[in-house]
């Protein structure tokens, strides 16, 4: 675990993995879930791959140590969370984990469900060199605060809680930024512990993330 301190003085934890010969890294932007166990997984894998990878505590400003199940008790208590939150405090938050993994070289912003919607912000806002959001279900209400940098978007056909139209238009607006509908999978299908994981979508998601990443003017290099 790390500390990490925010320009307005707020201290949040955050799980990091920074392997030896890293040259990038990602920031992983939690669900409404917290960095739980998933998330955590989430870190493992990409530190696996060769990318020193954090996930900051973004609940850390109303409650520590948040660590949500995937039922119907964590998603209401996940809501109540979020909505406790302004978005500009978390856009700070993971600013200040860009910073602390900068010195690696390029970082990338890849977020989750709230995590979606908030790389999305961080391509708008922060120093980064790339960003990938999957099924970020507000990205549409910030549809004006355009990527200034690579951006790329996952979303579910079957998702119930995010409108396609508004994701067609999301689409239609930023001509640059690829968005990828997965036909048989709805919210939440790249976590392999929700009852709606779609595995074949989850691996199609990831090779084009990684692909993107090695792809976008962003010097990514991936070890191994």
């Amino acid at each position: 675990m790390a500390t990490l301190l925010t320009v307005d003085g707020h201290e949040l934890d955050a799980y990091e993995v920074h392997p030896e010969g890293a040259v990038a890294s990602v920031v992983i932007i939690q669900e409404i879930f917290g960095v739980n166990a998933h998330i955590r997984s989430v870190v493992d894998r990409y530190a696996a791959l060769g990318f020193r990878a954090i996930a900051p505590a973004l609940f850390d400003r109303t409650e520590r140590g948040v660590e949500l199940d995937y039922d119907s008790e964590g998603v209401e208590r996940g809501r109540d969370l979020r909505a406790a939150l302004e978005w500009d405090h978390s856009v700070s938050d993971m600013a200040a984990a860009v910073a602390h993994v900068g010195a690696t070289g390029p970082v990338a912003a890849i977020g989750y469900c709230y995590g979606g919607s908030l790389a999305w912000l961080a391509a708008h806002s922060l120093p980064i060199a790339a960003a990938v959001g999957y099924y970020g279900g507000q990205v549409r209400e910030f549809i004006d605060k355009a990527p200034q940098v690579p951006t790329m978007l996952h979303f579910g056909a079957l998702d119930q809680a995010i409108p396609l139209d508004g994701v067609q238009e999301v689409a239609d607006r930023h001509l640059d930024v690829p968005v990828h509908v997965y036909e048989q999978a709805g919210h939440g299908f790249s976590c392999d512990v929700r009852g709606s994981f779609h595995p074949d979508s989850a691996d199609l998601a990831l090779q084009r993330t990684l692909a993107f990443l090695a792809s976008a003017d962003t010097a990514f290099a991936v070890a191994g």
